[in-house]
């Protein structure tokens, strides 16, 4: 199991990159340690492998285009594939620790345009509007499947029959998502494109963030005016196209301090906020410290991970 305290995003399409995700076993297992990341959220992004989580301790938002979900400890769910989300820790009162199978669909059915695929696989993943699955011990069914998705993460990877034994338990995971999903009676009806339409203008940011950037410059990356690009944002980020540029920029600040020993006004002007008065603004406005003071905590932080 990896542990992670991070994310990376492939440059030009805000998809996740999944390291170690090989085609042969298109499959990881990861153990997210939020009180060790920079800033306790995972940002926007994507991935064509579905999702399956446990909380393990804490709490821990999830948004998506089409709603918010707070997850307890001893909850998890599953998230579709290709869908838009985000997630941050909701309660710093105790130290927050998530569980993720992340998987390709082709691990359990053993390829496209097959029986099992058809009949199983699209029917889950192909789903108009399905962009997530929330399970709750408190139901008798979903308590069901998140012991077989706790079980999967005790496996020993390595070990004899770990392959079989693990897509197994996903596999019988799936045939319950697939059981929930059918038995739903609301249907969400959204424009089919609207999350490539919202990935074009994620991936303009991406790749021009260190540039004064107009919000008419994003419409016409996906084709679309400029009220529909704000309404775009809202519905789907709960945020304006100029808010997500600004935490954007932050982050990508965050990642220069922690490791560089460029100086604040270098950032600043790297990052795409222009004066280093301006960045230190928003700053402390967005971290409660100053730039320089979150390097230091951040700096004294690490080495005392390693004393």
């Amino acid at each position: 199991m990896k542990n992670i305290q991070g994310i990376q995003l492939i440059m030009e399409s805000n998809e996740e990159l999944l390291p170690d995700f090989f085609m042969d076993f298109p499959y990881i297992c990861s153990c997210v340690e939020f009180d060790k990341y920079i800033d306790p959220v995972v940002p926007w992004h994507w991935h064509h492998a579905v999702e399956l989580f446990y909380i393990k301790s804490g709490r821990v938002e999830y948004t998506t285009p089409n709603g918010k979900w707070i997850f307890p400890a001893g909850t998890g769910g599953f998230v579709n594939s290709n869908v838009l989300h985000s997630s941050r820790v909701s309660s710093t009162k105790d130290g927050t620790v998530q569980l993720l199978h992340l998987f390709d669909s082709e691990l359990l059915s053993g390829g496209i345009s097959n029986r099992i695929e058809e009949r199983y696989i699209r029917p889950l993943t192909d789903r108009s509007g399905l962009e997530m699955i929330c399970l709750s011990p408190e139901d008798p069914g979903q308590a069901a499947l998140l012991q077989k998705i706790q079980a999967g993460f005790e496996l020993e990877e390595g070990s004899w029959g770990y392959e079989i034994t693990l897509r197994q338990l996903l596999t019988e995971v799936w045939l319950g998502l697939l059981e929930l999903a059918c038995a739903e009676t609301e249907d969400i009806h959204k424009n089919k494109d609207t999350a490539e339409k919202m990935k074009a203008m994620m991936s303009y940011i991406q790749d021009h963030y260190t540039e004064m950037i107009a919000v008419d410059c994003l419409a016409r990356e996906a084709h679309i005016s400029k009220k529909v690009c704000f309404r775009l944002f809202q519905e789907n980020l709960h945020m304006s196209p100029l808010e997500y540029m600004r935490e954007y920029r932050l982050r990508k600040a965050c990642m220069e301090l922690i490791e560089t020993e460029k100086s604040i006004t270098e950032i600043a002007s790297d990052c795409g906020f222009g004066s280093s008065s301006y960045f230190g603004k928003l700053f402390r406005e967005h971290f409660n410290c100053s730039p320089v003071r979150y390097r230091g905590k951040w700096h004294d932080c690490n080495r005392n991970r390693h004393e």
